[in-house]
């Protein structure tokens, strides 16, 4: 369910706070522990001339290199932090439309002028999005056919020390992080009425998990 207007302005506001300053050192501080992201974007290879649409895009840090690595792409990104955007806009400058909006819920043709990407990417995004569900069946809805959606994320930490991960625990919970355990049963009843095939991986004994829905044409 979509929030209410009221509730993604207070939501808007929360990111714009947590974010006001830390945007100013952010990529060079969550390198050391946003693990998957590289990886993600090396395993996308999307074709020449391939719309490429980051949802909660941050600093635009992906997208710059999404646009390094694969020349030629048409780039996008959405975030509902307009903090976050002026760091991603001073980055890419032309390079990518950017635009302010909700995750669970945004007109892309408005925003960007077309409704389906090649390829959607989530990083880190769901683990501080509270309808994270929500986010999920908005991104499927925007995926044109043949398309996939990428997303990289915190993961159950289930083979790392207990202790270890109960402090990671509670330090991602300081900044509103909560990894999402479940989701690849919640992807898998996201896309019952549709043509995907998913692939999931666990990365680095469960601290991350990268995972792909390709919608068939």
């Amino acid at each position: 369910m979509a929030f209410s207007g009221e509730t993604q302005g207070k939501h808007a506001g929360l990111m714009d706070d947590i974010y006001r300053y830390q945007r100013r050192i952010y990529d060079i501080s969550r390198k050391y522990y946003l693990l998957g992201r590289d990886r993600l974007i090396r395993q996308m290879e999307p074709a020449e001339g391939a719309h490429i649409l980051e949802i909660a895009c941050g600093t635009g840090r992906n997208l710059d290199c999404i646009g390094r690595r694969y020349p030629g792409r048409l780039l996008y990104g959405l975030d509902i932090s307009e903090q976050m955007l002026a760091t991603a806009r001073g980055k890419l400058g032309a390079r990518a439309k950017l635009a302010q909006g909700d995750a669970c819920a945004f007109d892309a043709k408005s925003l960007f002028g077309r409704d389906r990407f090649d390829h959607i990417v989530m990083s880190y995004s769901l683990s501080m999005i509270p309808d994270w569900q929500g986010a999920l069946r908005e991104a499927l809805s925007h995926l044109a056919p043949g398309g996939s959606l990428h997303i990289v994320d915190f993961g159950d930490q289930a083979r790392l020390p207990k202790a270890f991960r109960l402090m990671l625990l509670a330090w991602l919970a300081t900044f509103h992080v909560t990894p999402r355990e479940d989701l690849v049963s919640v992807l898998e009843c996201l896309s019952q009425s549709l043509a995907v095939d998913i692939e999931h991986t666990p990365l680095f004994r469960h601290y991350a998990q990268i995972a792909r829905i390709h919608l068939r044409s």
